[in-house]
């Protein structure tokens, strides 16, 4: 009986040891994303690869933290106000592509994942690009609106808020888009469908407050940046990445 509790001790120690093994590590890809064609966008040590919209530089108002980049609160500014650290992953553009994300959100904050950036000079990053919506639902001052809400196409499509956890915890959405087609995922579950540059599509604008917004007017592109905003919250991403389709 001794011998038996020894042995069974000793394989569960090993299954211990084993276990992170075969764990994701943060900000690296594994062996099978490799093959599947994943790009890292993120090495969580710096921010290679990433600058201000219609800037050269990174933001002052951006660090690394807990192997994430973190947006927060410039200097001067009050909770809510951005200070111009947009920024955008500029070293290509895509169009049919499926980009993975983790976020957490602060209390209270707000921010949001683009694509199809089309970069204007002196236009904000929203000027002519989606937005995937992201926000502490419970307590932020935007939850009023359903298509506000996280996980959300902003303004236009709500996603189900019970997919998203917590201010405080991270998050995983996942954006595919494929001729046209866009599935929106939060946490492993479909939130959001809809095609661009279709009736339907017309319809959600016209229905939105973009349908007075001149780059949505003109039409949005059919290949763009990835950027991720700054609303004036503190708002953490890690594990970016992106596989061509």
């Amino acid at each position: 009986m001794k011998k038996k509790f020894i042995l069974t001790l000793s394989i569960f120690a090993a299954l211990l040891i084993a276990i992170p093994t075969f764990a994701q590590k943060v900000n690296k890809l594994s062996r099978k994303e490799k093959k599947e064609g994943w790009t890292l966008m993120f090495n969580g040590k710096n921010f290679d690869g990433w600058r201000q919209c219609n800037g050269t530089e990174m933001p002052v108002n951006w660090i690394i933290e807990d192997d994430a980049m973190k947006v927060f609160t410039g200097e001067g500014k009050k909770a809510g106000q951005g200070a111009k650290g947009d920024i955008l992953y500029p070293a290509k553009k895509y169009s049919n592509f499926e980009l993975s994300i983790d976020w957490k959100a602060s209390k209270m904050a707000n921010s949001g994942i683009f694509y199809y950036v089309r970069e204007v000079p002196n236009k904000p990053i929203y000027f002519a690009a989606p937005e995937i919506q992201i926000l502490d639902n419970k307590d932020a001052t935007d939850n009023k609106v359903e298509s506000h809400l996280a996980g959300s196409l902003y303004d236009m499509i709500a996603a189900d808020p019970a997919t998203v956890n917590p201010a405080g915890e991270w998050n995983t959405c996942l954006i595919k888009l494929k001729d046209g087609k866009a599935s929106i995922s939060m946490n492993g579950k479909e939130v959001v469908t809809y095609s661009h540059w279709t009736d339907e599509w017309n319809n959600l604008v016209q229905n939105s407050k973009f349908k007075k917004f001149e780059g949505f007017i003109e039409g949005i592109s059919k290949e763009g940046y990835i950027g991720l905003q700054d609303h004036g919250y503190p708002v953490w991403f890690r594990n970016i990445k992106i596989r061509e389709l």
